[in-house]
């Protein structure tokens, strides 16, 4: 079958190849499923990179998310209920960018027939990370402010989305001018433009003044690290939270202890896939159903720029980092 494959951490264009590799197998406990799609999303770029949290063994195959037909099992109950369904793929050991991956059984989800096959690649790991965060971590009350940067990802615009479906407000901080129209036609009031690598905290301190006067965010979430996370904990309020989701910039943050003494503030590490393995069976059912529901009413909609074959991995990476695109890179595969 096809896969691909690095043999070195590096950039994606360059040691990402389309392999003819042996077929897996499913041992007991896991199920083969025959894989349709997979979007490409910064976390797989970081692994490819060897900047994500756990590095692989090389050679590997990246792709964290997916969804395919479960074609056979290795035996058991549960995959016995598996075969045939359609199924999301979270997959952080053998990859899901290859025609079929053989993988446990409690790595794979049925999926709702009536979501699309886009909604179905992309339906976890932004999807959940953007849930889970303001809804089950943060659990932001009604009329409450959220900061956050990054605010045009695609998590951030869920963020977004979350914020006016359930009543509480985000303050959105965004890198560049061309991107505060789109975000405001799609619901978001209040867009402030930072480039940590350009502009004075000042700017972004002033911009937020404006808006909120002498009151400080009580909740912020920030998936980029460094400097400009640095910048959000001197903005915090009494007691609030600030969640790191992400790592984009390899920089240490840099902040006085004080910063937080001062007013009893926290910073908390968030990754999708512990705080996933952690959920009970019932948990991660709720789950499902409650995503399921959002990605149908629009509020969880993943934007999808382009679809791309195995064989121009090299284009479909590319694009991926491209500035300015106009959503989710999906890898079409059956």
């Amino acid at each position: 079958m096809r896969a691909i494959r690095f043999e070195q951490f590096g950039e994606p264009a360059e040691v990402l190849k389309l392999c003819e590799i042996e077929e897996p197998v499913a041992r007991h406990g896991e199920v083969l499923v025959r894989m349709q799609a997979s979007p490409v999303n910064p976390s797989d770029l970081l692994n490819i990179r060897g900047n994500y949290a756990k590095r692989p063994d090389l050679p590997a195959t990246p792709g964290f998310e997916g969804v395919g037909i479960v074609e056979s099992s290795g035996g058991g109950w549960h995959g016995a209920f598996l075969k045939g369904r359609r199924v999301i793929v979270l997959n952080r050991h053998t990859g899901n960018w290859a025609e079929k991956v053989a993988i446990s059984n409690q790595f794979v989800i049925p999926v709702s027939s009536k979501l699309t096959l886009d909604e179905s690649a992309t339906f976890f790991v932004n999807p959940a990370t953007a849930y889970i965060l303001v809804r089950q971590i943060l659990r932001i009350p009604k009329n409450q402010w959220l900061l956050q940067t990054a605010a045009a990802s695609a998590v951030g615009k869920m963020v977004i989305r979350l914020g006016n479906y359930y009543g509480f407000h985000t303050l959105n901080v965004v890198r560049r001018h061309d991107q505060v129209e789109h975000l405001k036609k799609m619901g978001a009031r209040h867009v402030i433009v930072f480039n940590v690598k350009h502009d004075n905290e000042r700017i972004l301190i002033d911009q937020i003044r404006k808006i909120l006067g002498n009151a400080r965010p009580q909740y912020a979430i920030d998936p980029v690290g460094g400097q400009t996370a640095s910048s959000i904990v001197k903005l915090m309020g009494e007691r609030a939270k600030l969640i790191l989701y992400g790592s984009l910039d390899n920089a240490p943050l840099d902040f006085l202890a004080r910063e937080l003494i001062r007013n009893g503030g926290s910073i908390e590490g968030f990754w999708l896939a512990h705080q996933v393995e952690a959920l009970s069976l019932t948990a991660k059912i709720n789950l499902v159903l409650i995503l399921t529901k959002l990605i149908r009413k629009g509020v969880l909609q993943t934007e999808i720029g382009a679809w791309f074959p195995l064989d121009q991995i090299a284009q479909a990476v590319t694009e991926a980092e491209k500035t300015g695109k106009k959503g989710k890179v999906l890898l079409s595969i059956q």
